[in-house]
């Protein structure tokens, strides 16, 4: 239909036929959307969710849905519906998540764009596994009509691609207003979150004229030692690109309890209601978020909101002094897919299944937009993801830094992005042949009872 579009010389959108890879925890008229739960094994909707649709008005020809954890609650896309994504690099090993199917498309061919969704680093966390770009937008840019908690800043959707320059045409074409988004917002006369020439084409930065800021760990995430070592051996050829550079991070105090807060409220919003009336069709990570959110009182909600509060104000002050921020966009190296998440990270404990991913939920408590983007690979050849933290609102330079380091890097063979050996991985057996591709049933007992809830019915 492209095609016969441009053959009659018809105006066409920006992204006419190009393939699209959509999550499947994204709504999709005429195509099943399971959210990787049995309890939607069959579900077609009738309708796409807003943001889908305007994919598809710009031309997007969507060619499949891709894999994601259930309901995106953890860090390794493996299902009840459809089992387990292996990472293109190693099969065998994790290609994380929550979007961790569109990522491993992307890596491999299948489609050249690809939607996703981010919460503790849904995008980011599988865009550095795969070796992809995936941003996580300013919250409202890419509007939702499908968050429980619409005033939340906490989970956003947004675009994943090969390329730095394909997710700013990406996001050019599906952020909008939407007046059923309270973050999405309008004045009088005037669209705020227009995008027309705002996001693409990428206008050229000077990063000699940007101060670069550091850091291994926000101050506190459990960092695995390879990680530490591959951010030090590629931070001098970064460092180099910018006018300056400083090891520091913004003050993120009590940022794990906060976030574990915050989130538990959003999945009970989300939840609750299954959770009562779908226990045995549940698995662990959603049943373990809604019991954990019944154990908070009003009083920790409102000591973590105040404490977000805070985090995004240190993050206004640290960036009076810095423009742009910096590092490893994850913990860990890939580890194998049968484990649900890393319980130790170089010999220390984790605290929470989703502890291991502090170093993306430290941002998303700021608000501020973020970008995973390759940069070669760590000492056991996995692809390494530079996170790239801007200002608050800056998308649009958050954009134009990371083509400006992705294109200084291109000819680099030690910090280009990586590329599976799609000959190798054909020759290979299916994953789905190997043990524990198919998660476990649960056999948990209910903890405790839900009260009646009145949050309006949706998948």
């Amino acid at each position: 239909m492209a095609d016969e579009a441009w053959r009659r010389g018809e105006p066409t959108g920006a992204l006419c036929g190009i393939p699209l890879a959509v999550k499947d925890t994204h709504v999709t008229k005429g195509m099943t959307t399971t959210f990787g739960s049995p309890l939607f094994r069959e579900w077609v909707p009738e309708k796409d969710q807003n943001f889908v649709a305007r994919l598809r008005a710009s031309g997007a020809v969507i060619t499949g849905k891709t894999n994601v954890p259930e309901w995106a609650a953890g860090g390794t896309s493996r299902n009840p519906v459809y089992g387990a994504t292996g990472n293109p690099f190693n099969p065998a090993l994790n290609a994380a998540g929550s979007s961790g199917g569109s990522a491993t498309a992307l890596a491999c061919g299948m489609a050249t764009l690809a939607t996703g969704s981010d919460t503790g680093g849904s995008l980011r966390n599988p865009a550095a596994f795969n070796g992809i770009v995936g941003m996580r937008p300013s919250g409202g840019l890419m509007a939702s009509e499908r968050r429980p908690l619409g005033w939340s800043t906490l989970s956003v959707d947004g675009p994943m691609a090969r390329t730095v320059t394909d997710t700013a045409l990406m996001l050019s074409a599906c952020a909008s207003d939407d007046r059923l988004d309270p973050l999405a917002y309008t004045l009088p006369g005037e669209t705020v979150q227009a995008s027309k020439g705002r996001f693409f084409p990428l206008k050229p930065v000077n990063l000699k004229g940007l101060r670069l800021a550091a850091t291994e760990d926000f101050g506190s995430a459990p960092v695995e030692a390879i990680v530490r070592r591959a951010f030090r051996n590629k931070l001098p050829a970064i460092a180099a690109l910018f006018g300056s550079m400083e090891m520091t991070e913004p003050d993120s105090t009590d940022a794990d309890r906060v976030f574990a807060i915050l989130r538990a409220s959003v999945f009970y919003a989300a939840h609750a209601e299954r959770y009562r009336d779908h226990f045995d069709q549940l698995g662990p990570n959603i049943r373990a978020n809604v019991e954990e959110a019944q154990g908070y009182s009003l009083a920790d909600y409102t000591w973590a909101a105040k404490q977000q509060t805070v985090i995004y104000r240190s993050y206004q002050y640290f960036f009076e002094n810095h423009d742009i921020l910096i590092s490893p966009a994850i913990t860990v190296s890939p580890r194998p897919w049968t484990e649900m998440y890393p319980s130790e990270i170089d010999g220390t404990a984790t605290t929470s299944y989703f502890h291991w991913l502090a170093m993306a939920y430290n941002v998303t408590l700021s608000g501020h937009p973020a970008i995973s983007i390759p940069v070669g690979v760590d000492e056991r050849g996995m692809p390494f993801g530079l996170q790239i933290v801007g200002p608050r609102g800056g998308d649009a330079l958050l954009l134009q830094v990371a083509a400006m380091i992705e294109a200084a890097f291109a000819d680099d063979p030690d910090l280009r992005r990586p590329v599976p050996d799609l000959k190798a991985l054909a020759a290979m057996p299916p994953i789905a042949s190997r043990p524990g591709f198919m998660p476990p049933v649960s056999t948990a007992n209910r903890s405790s009872s839900i009260k009646d809830i009145s949050y309006a019915k949706q998948p």
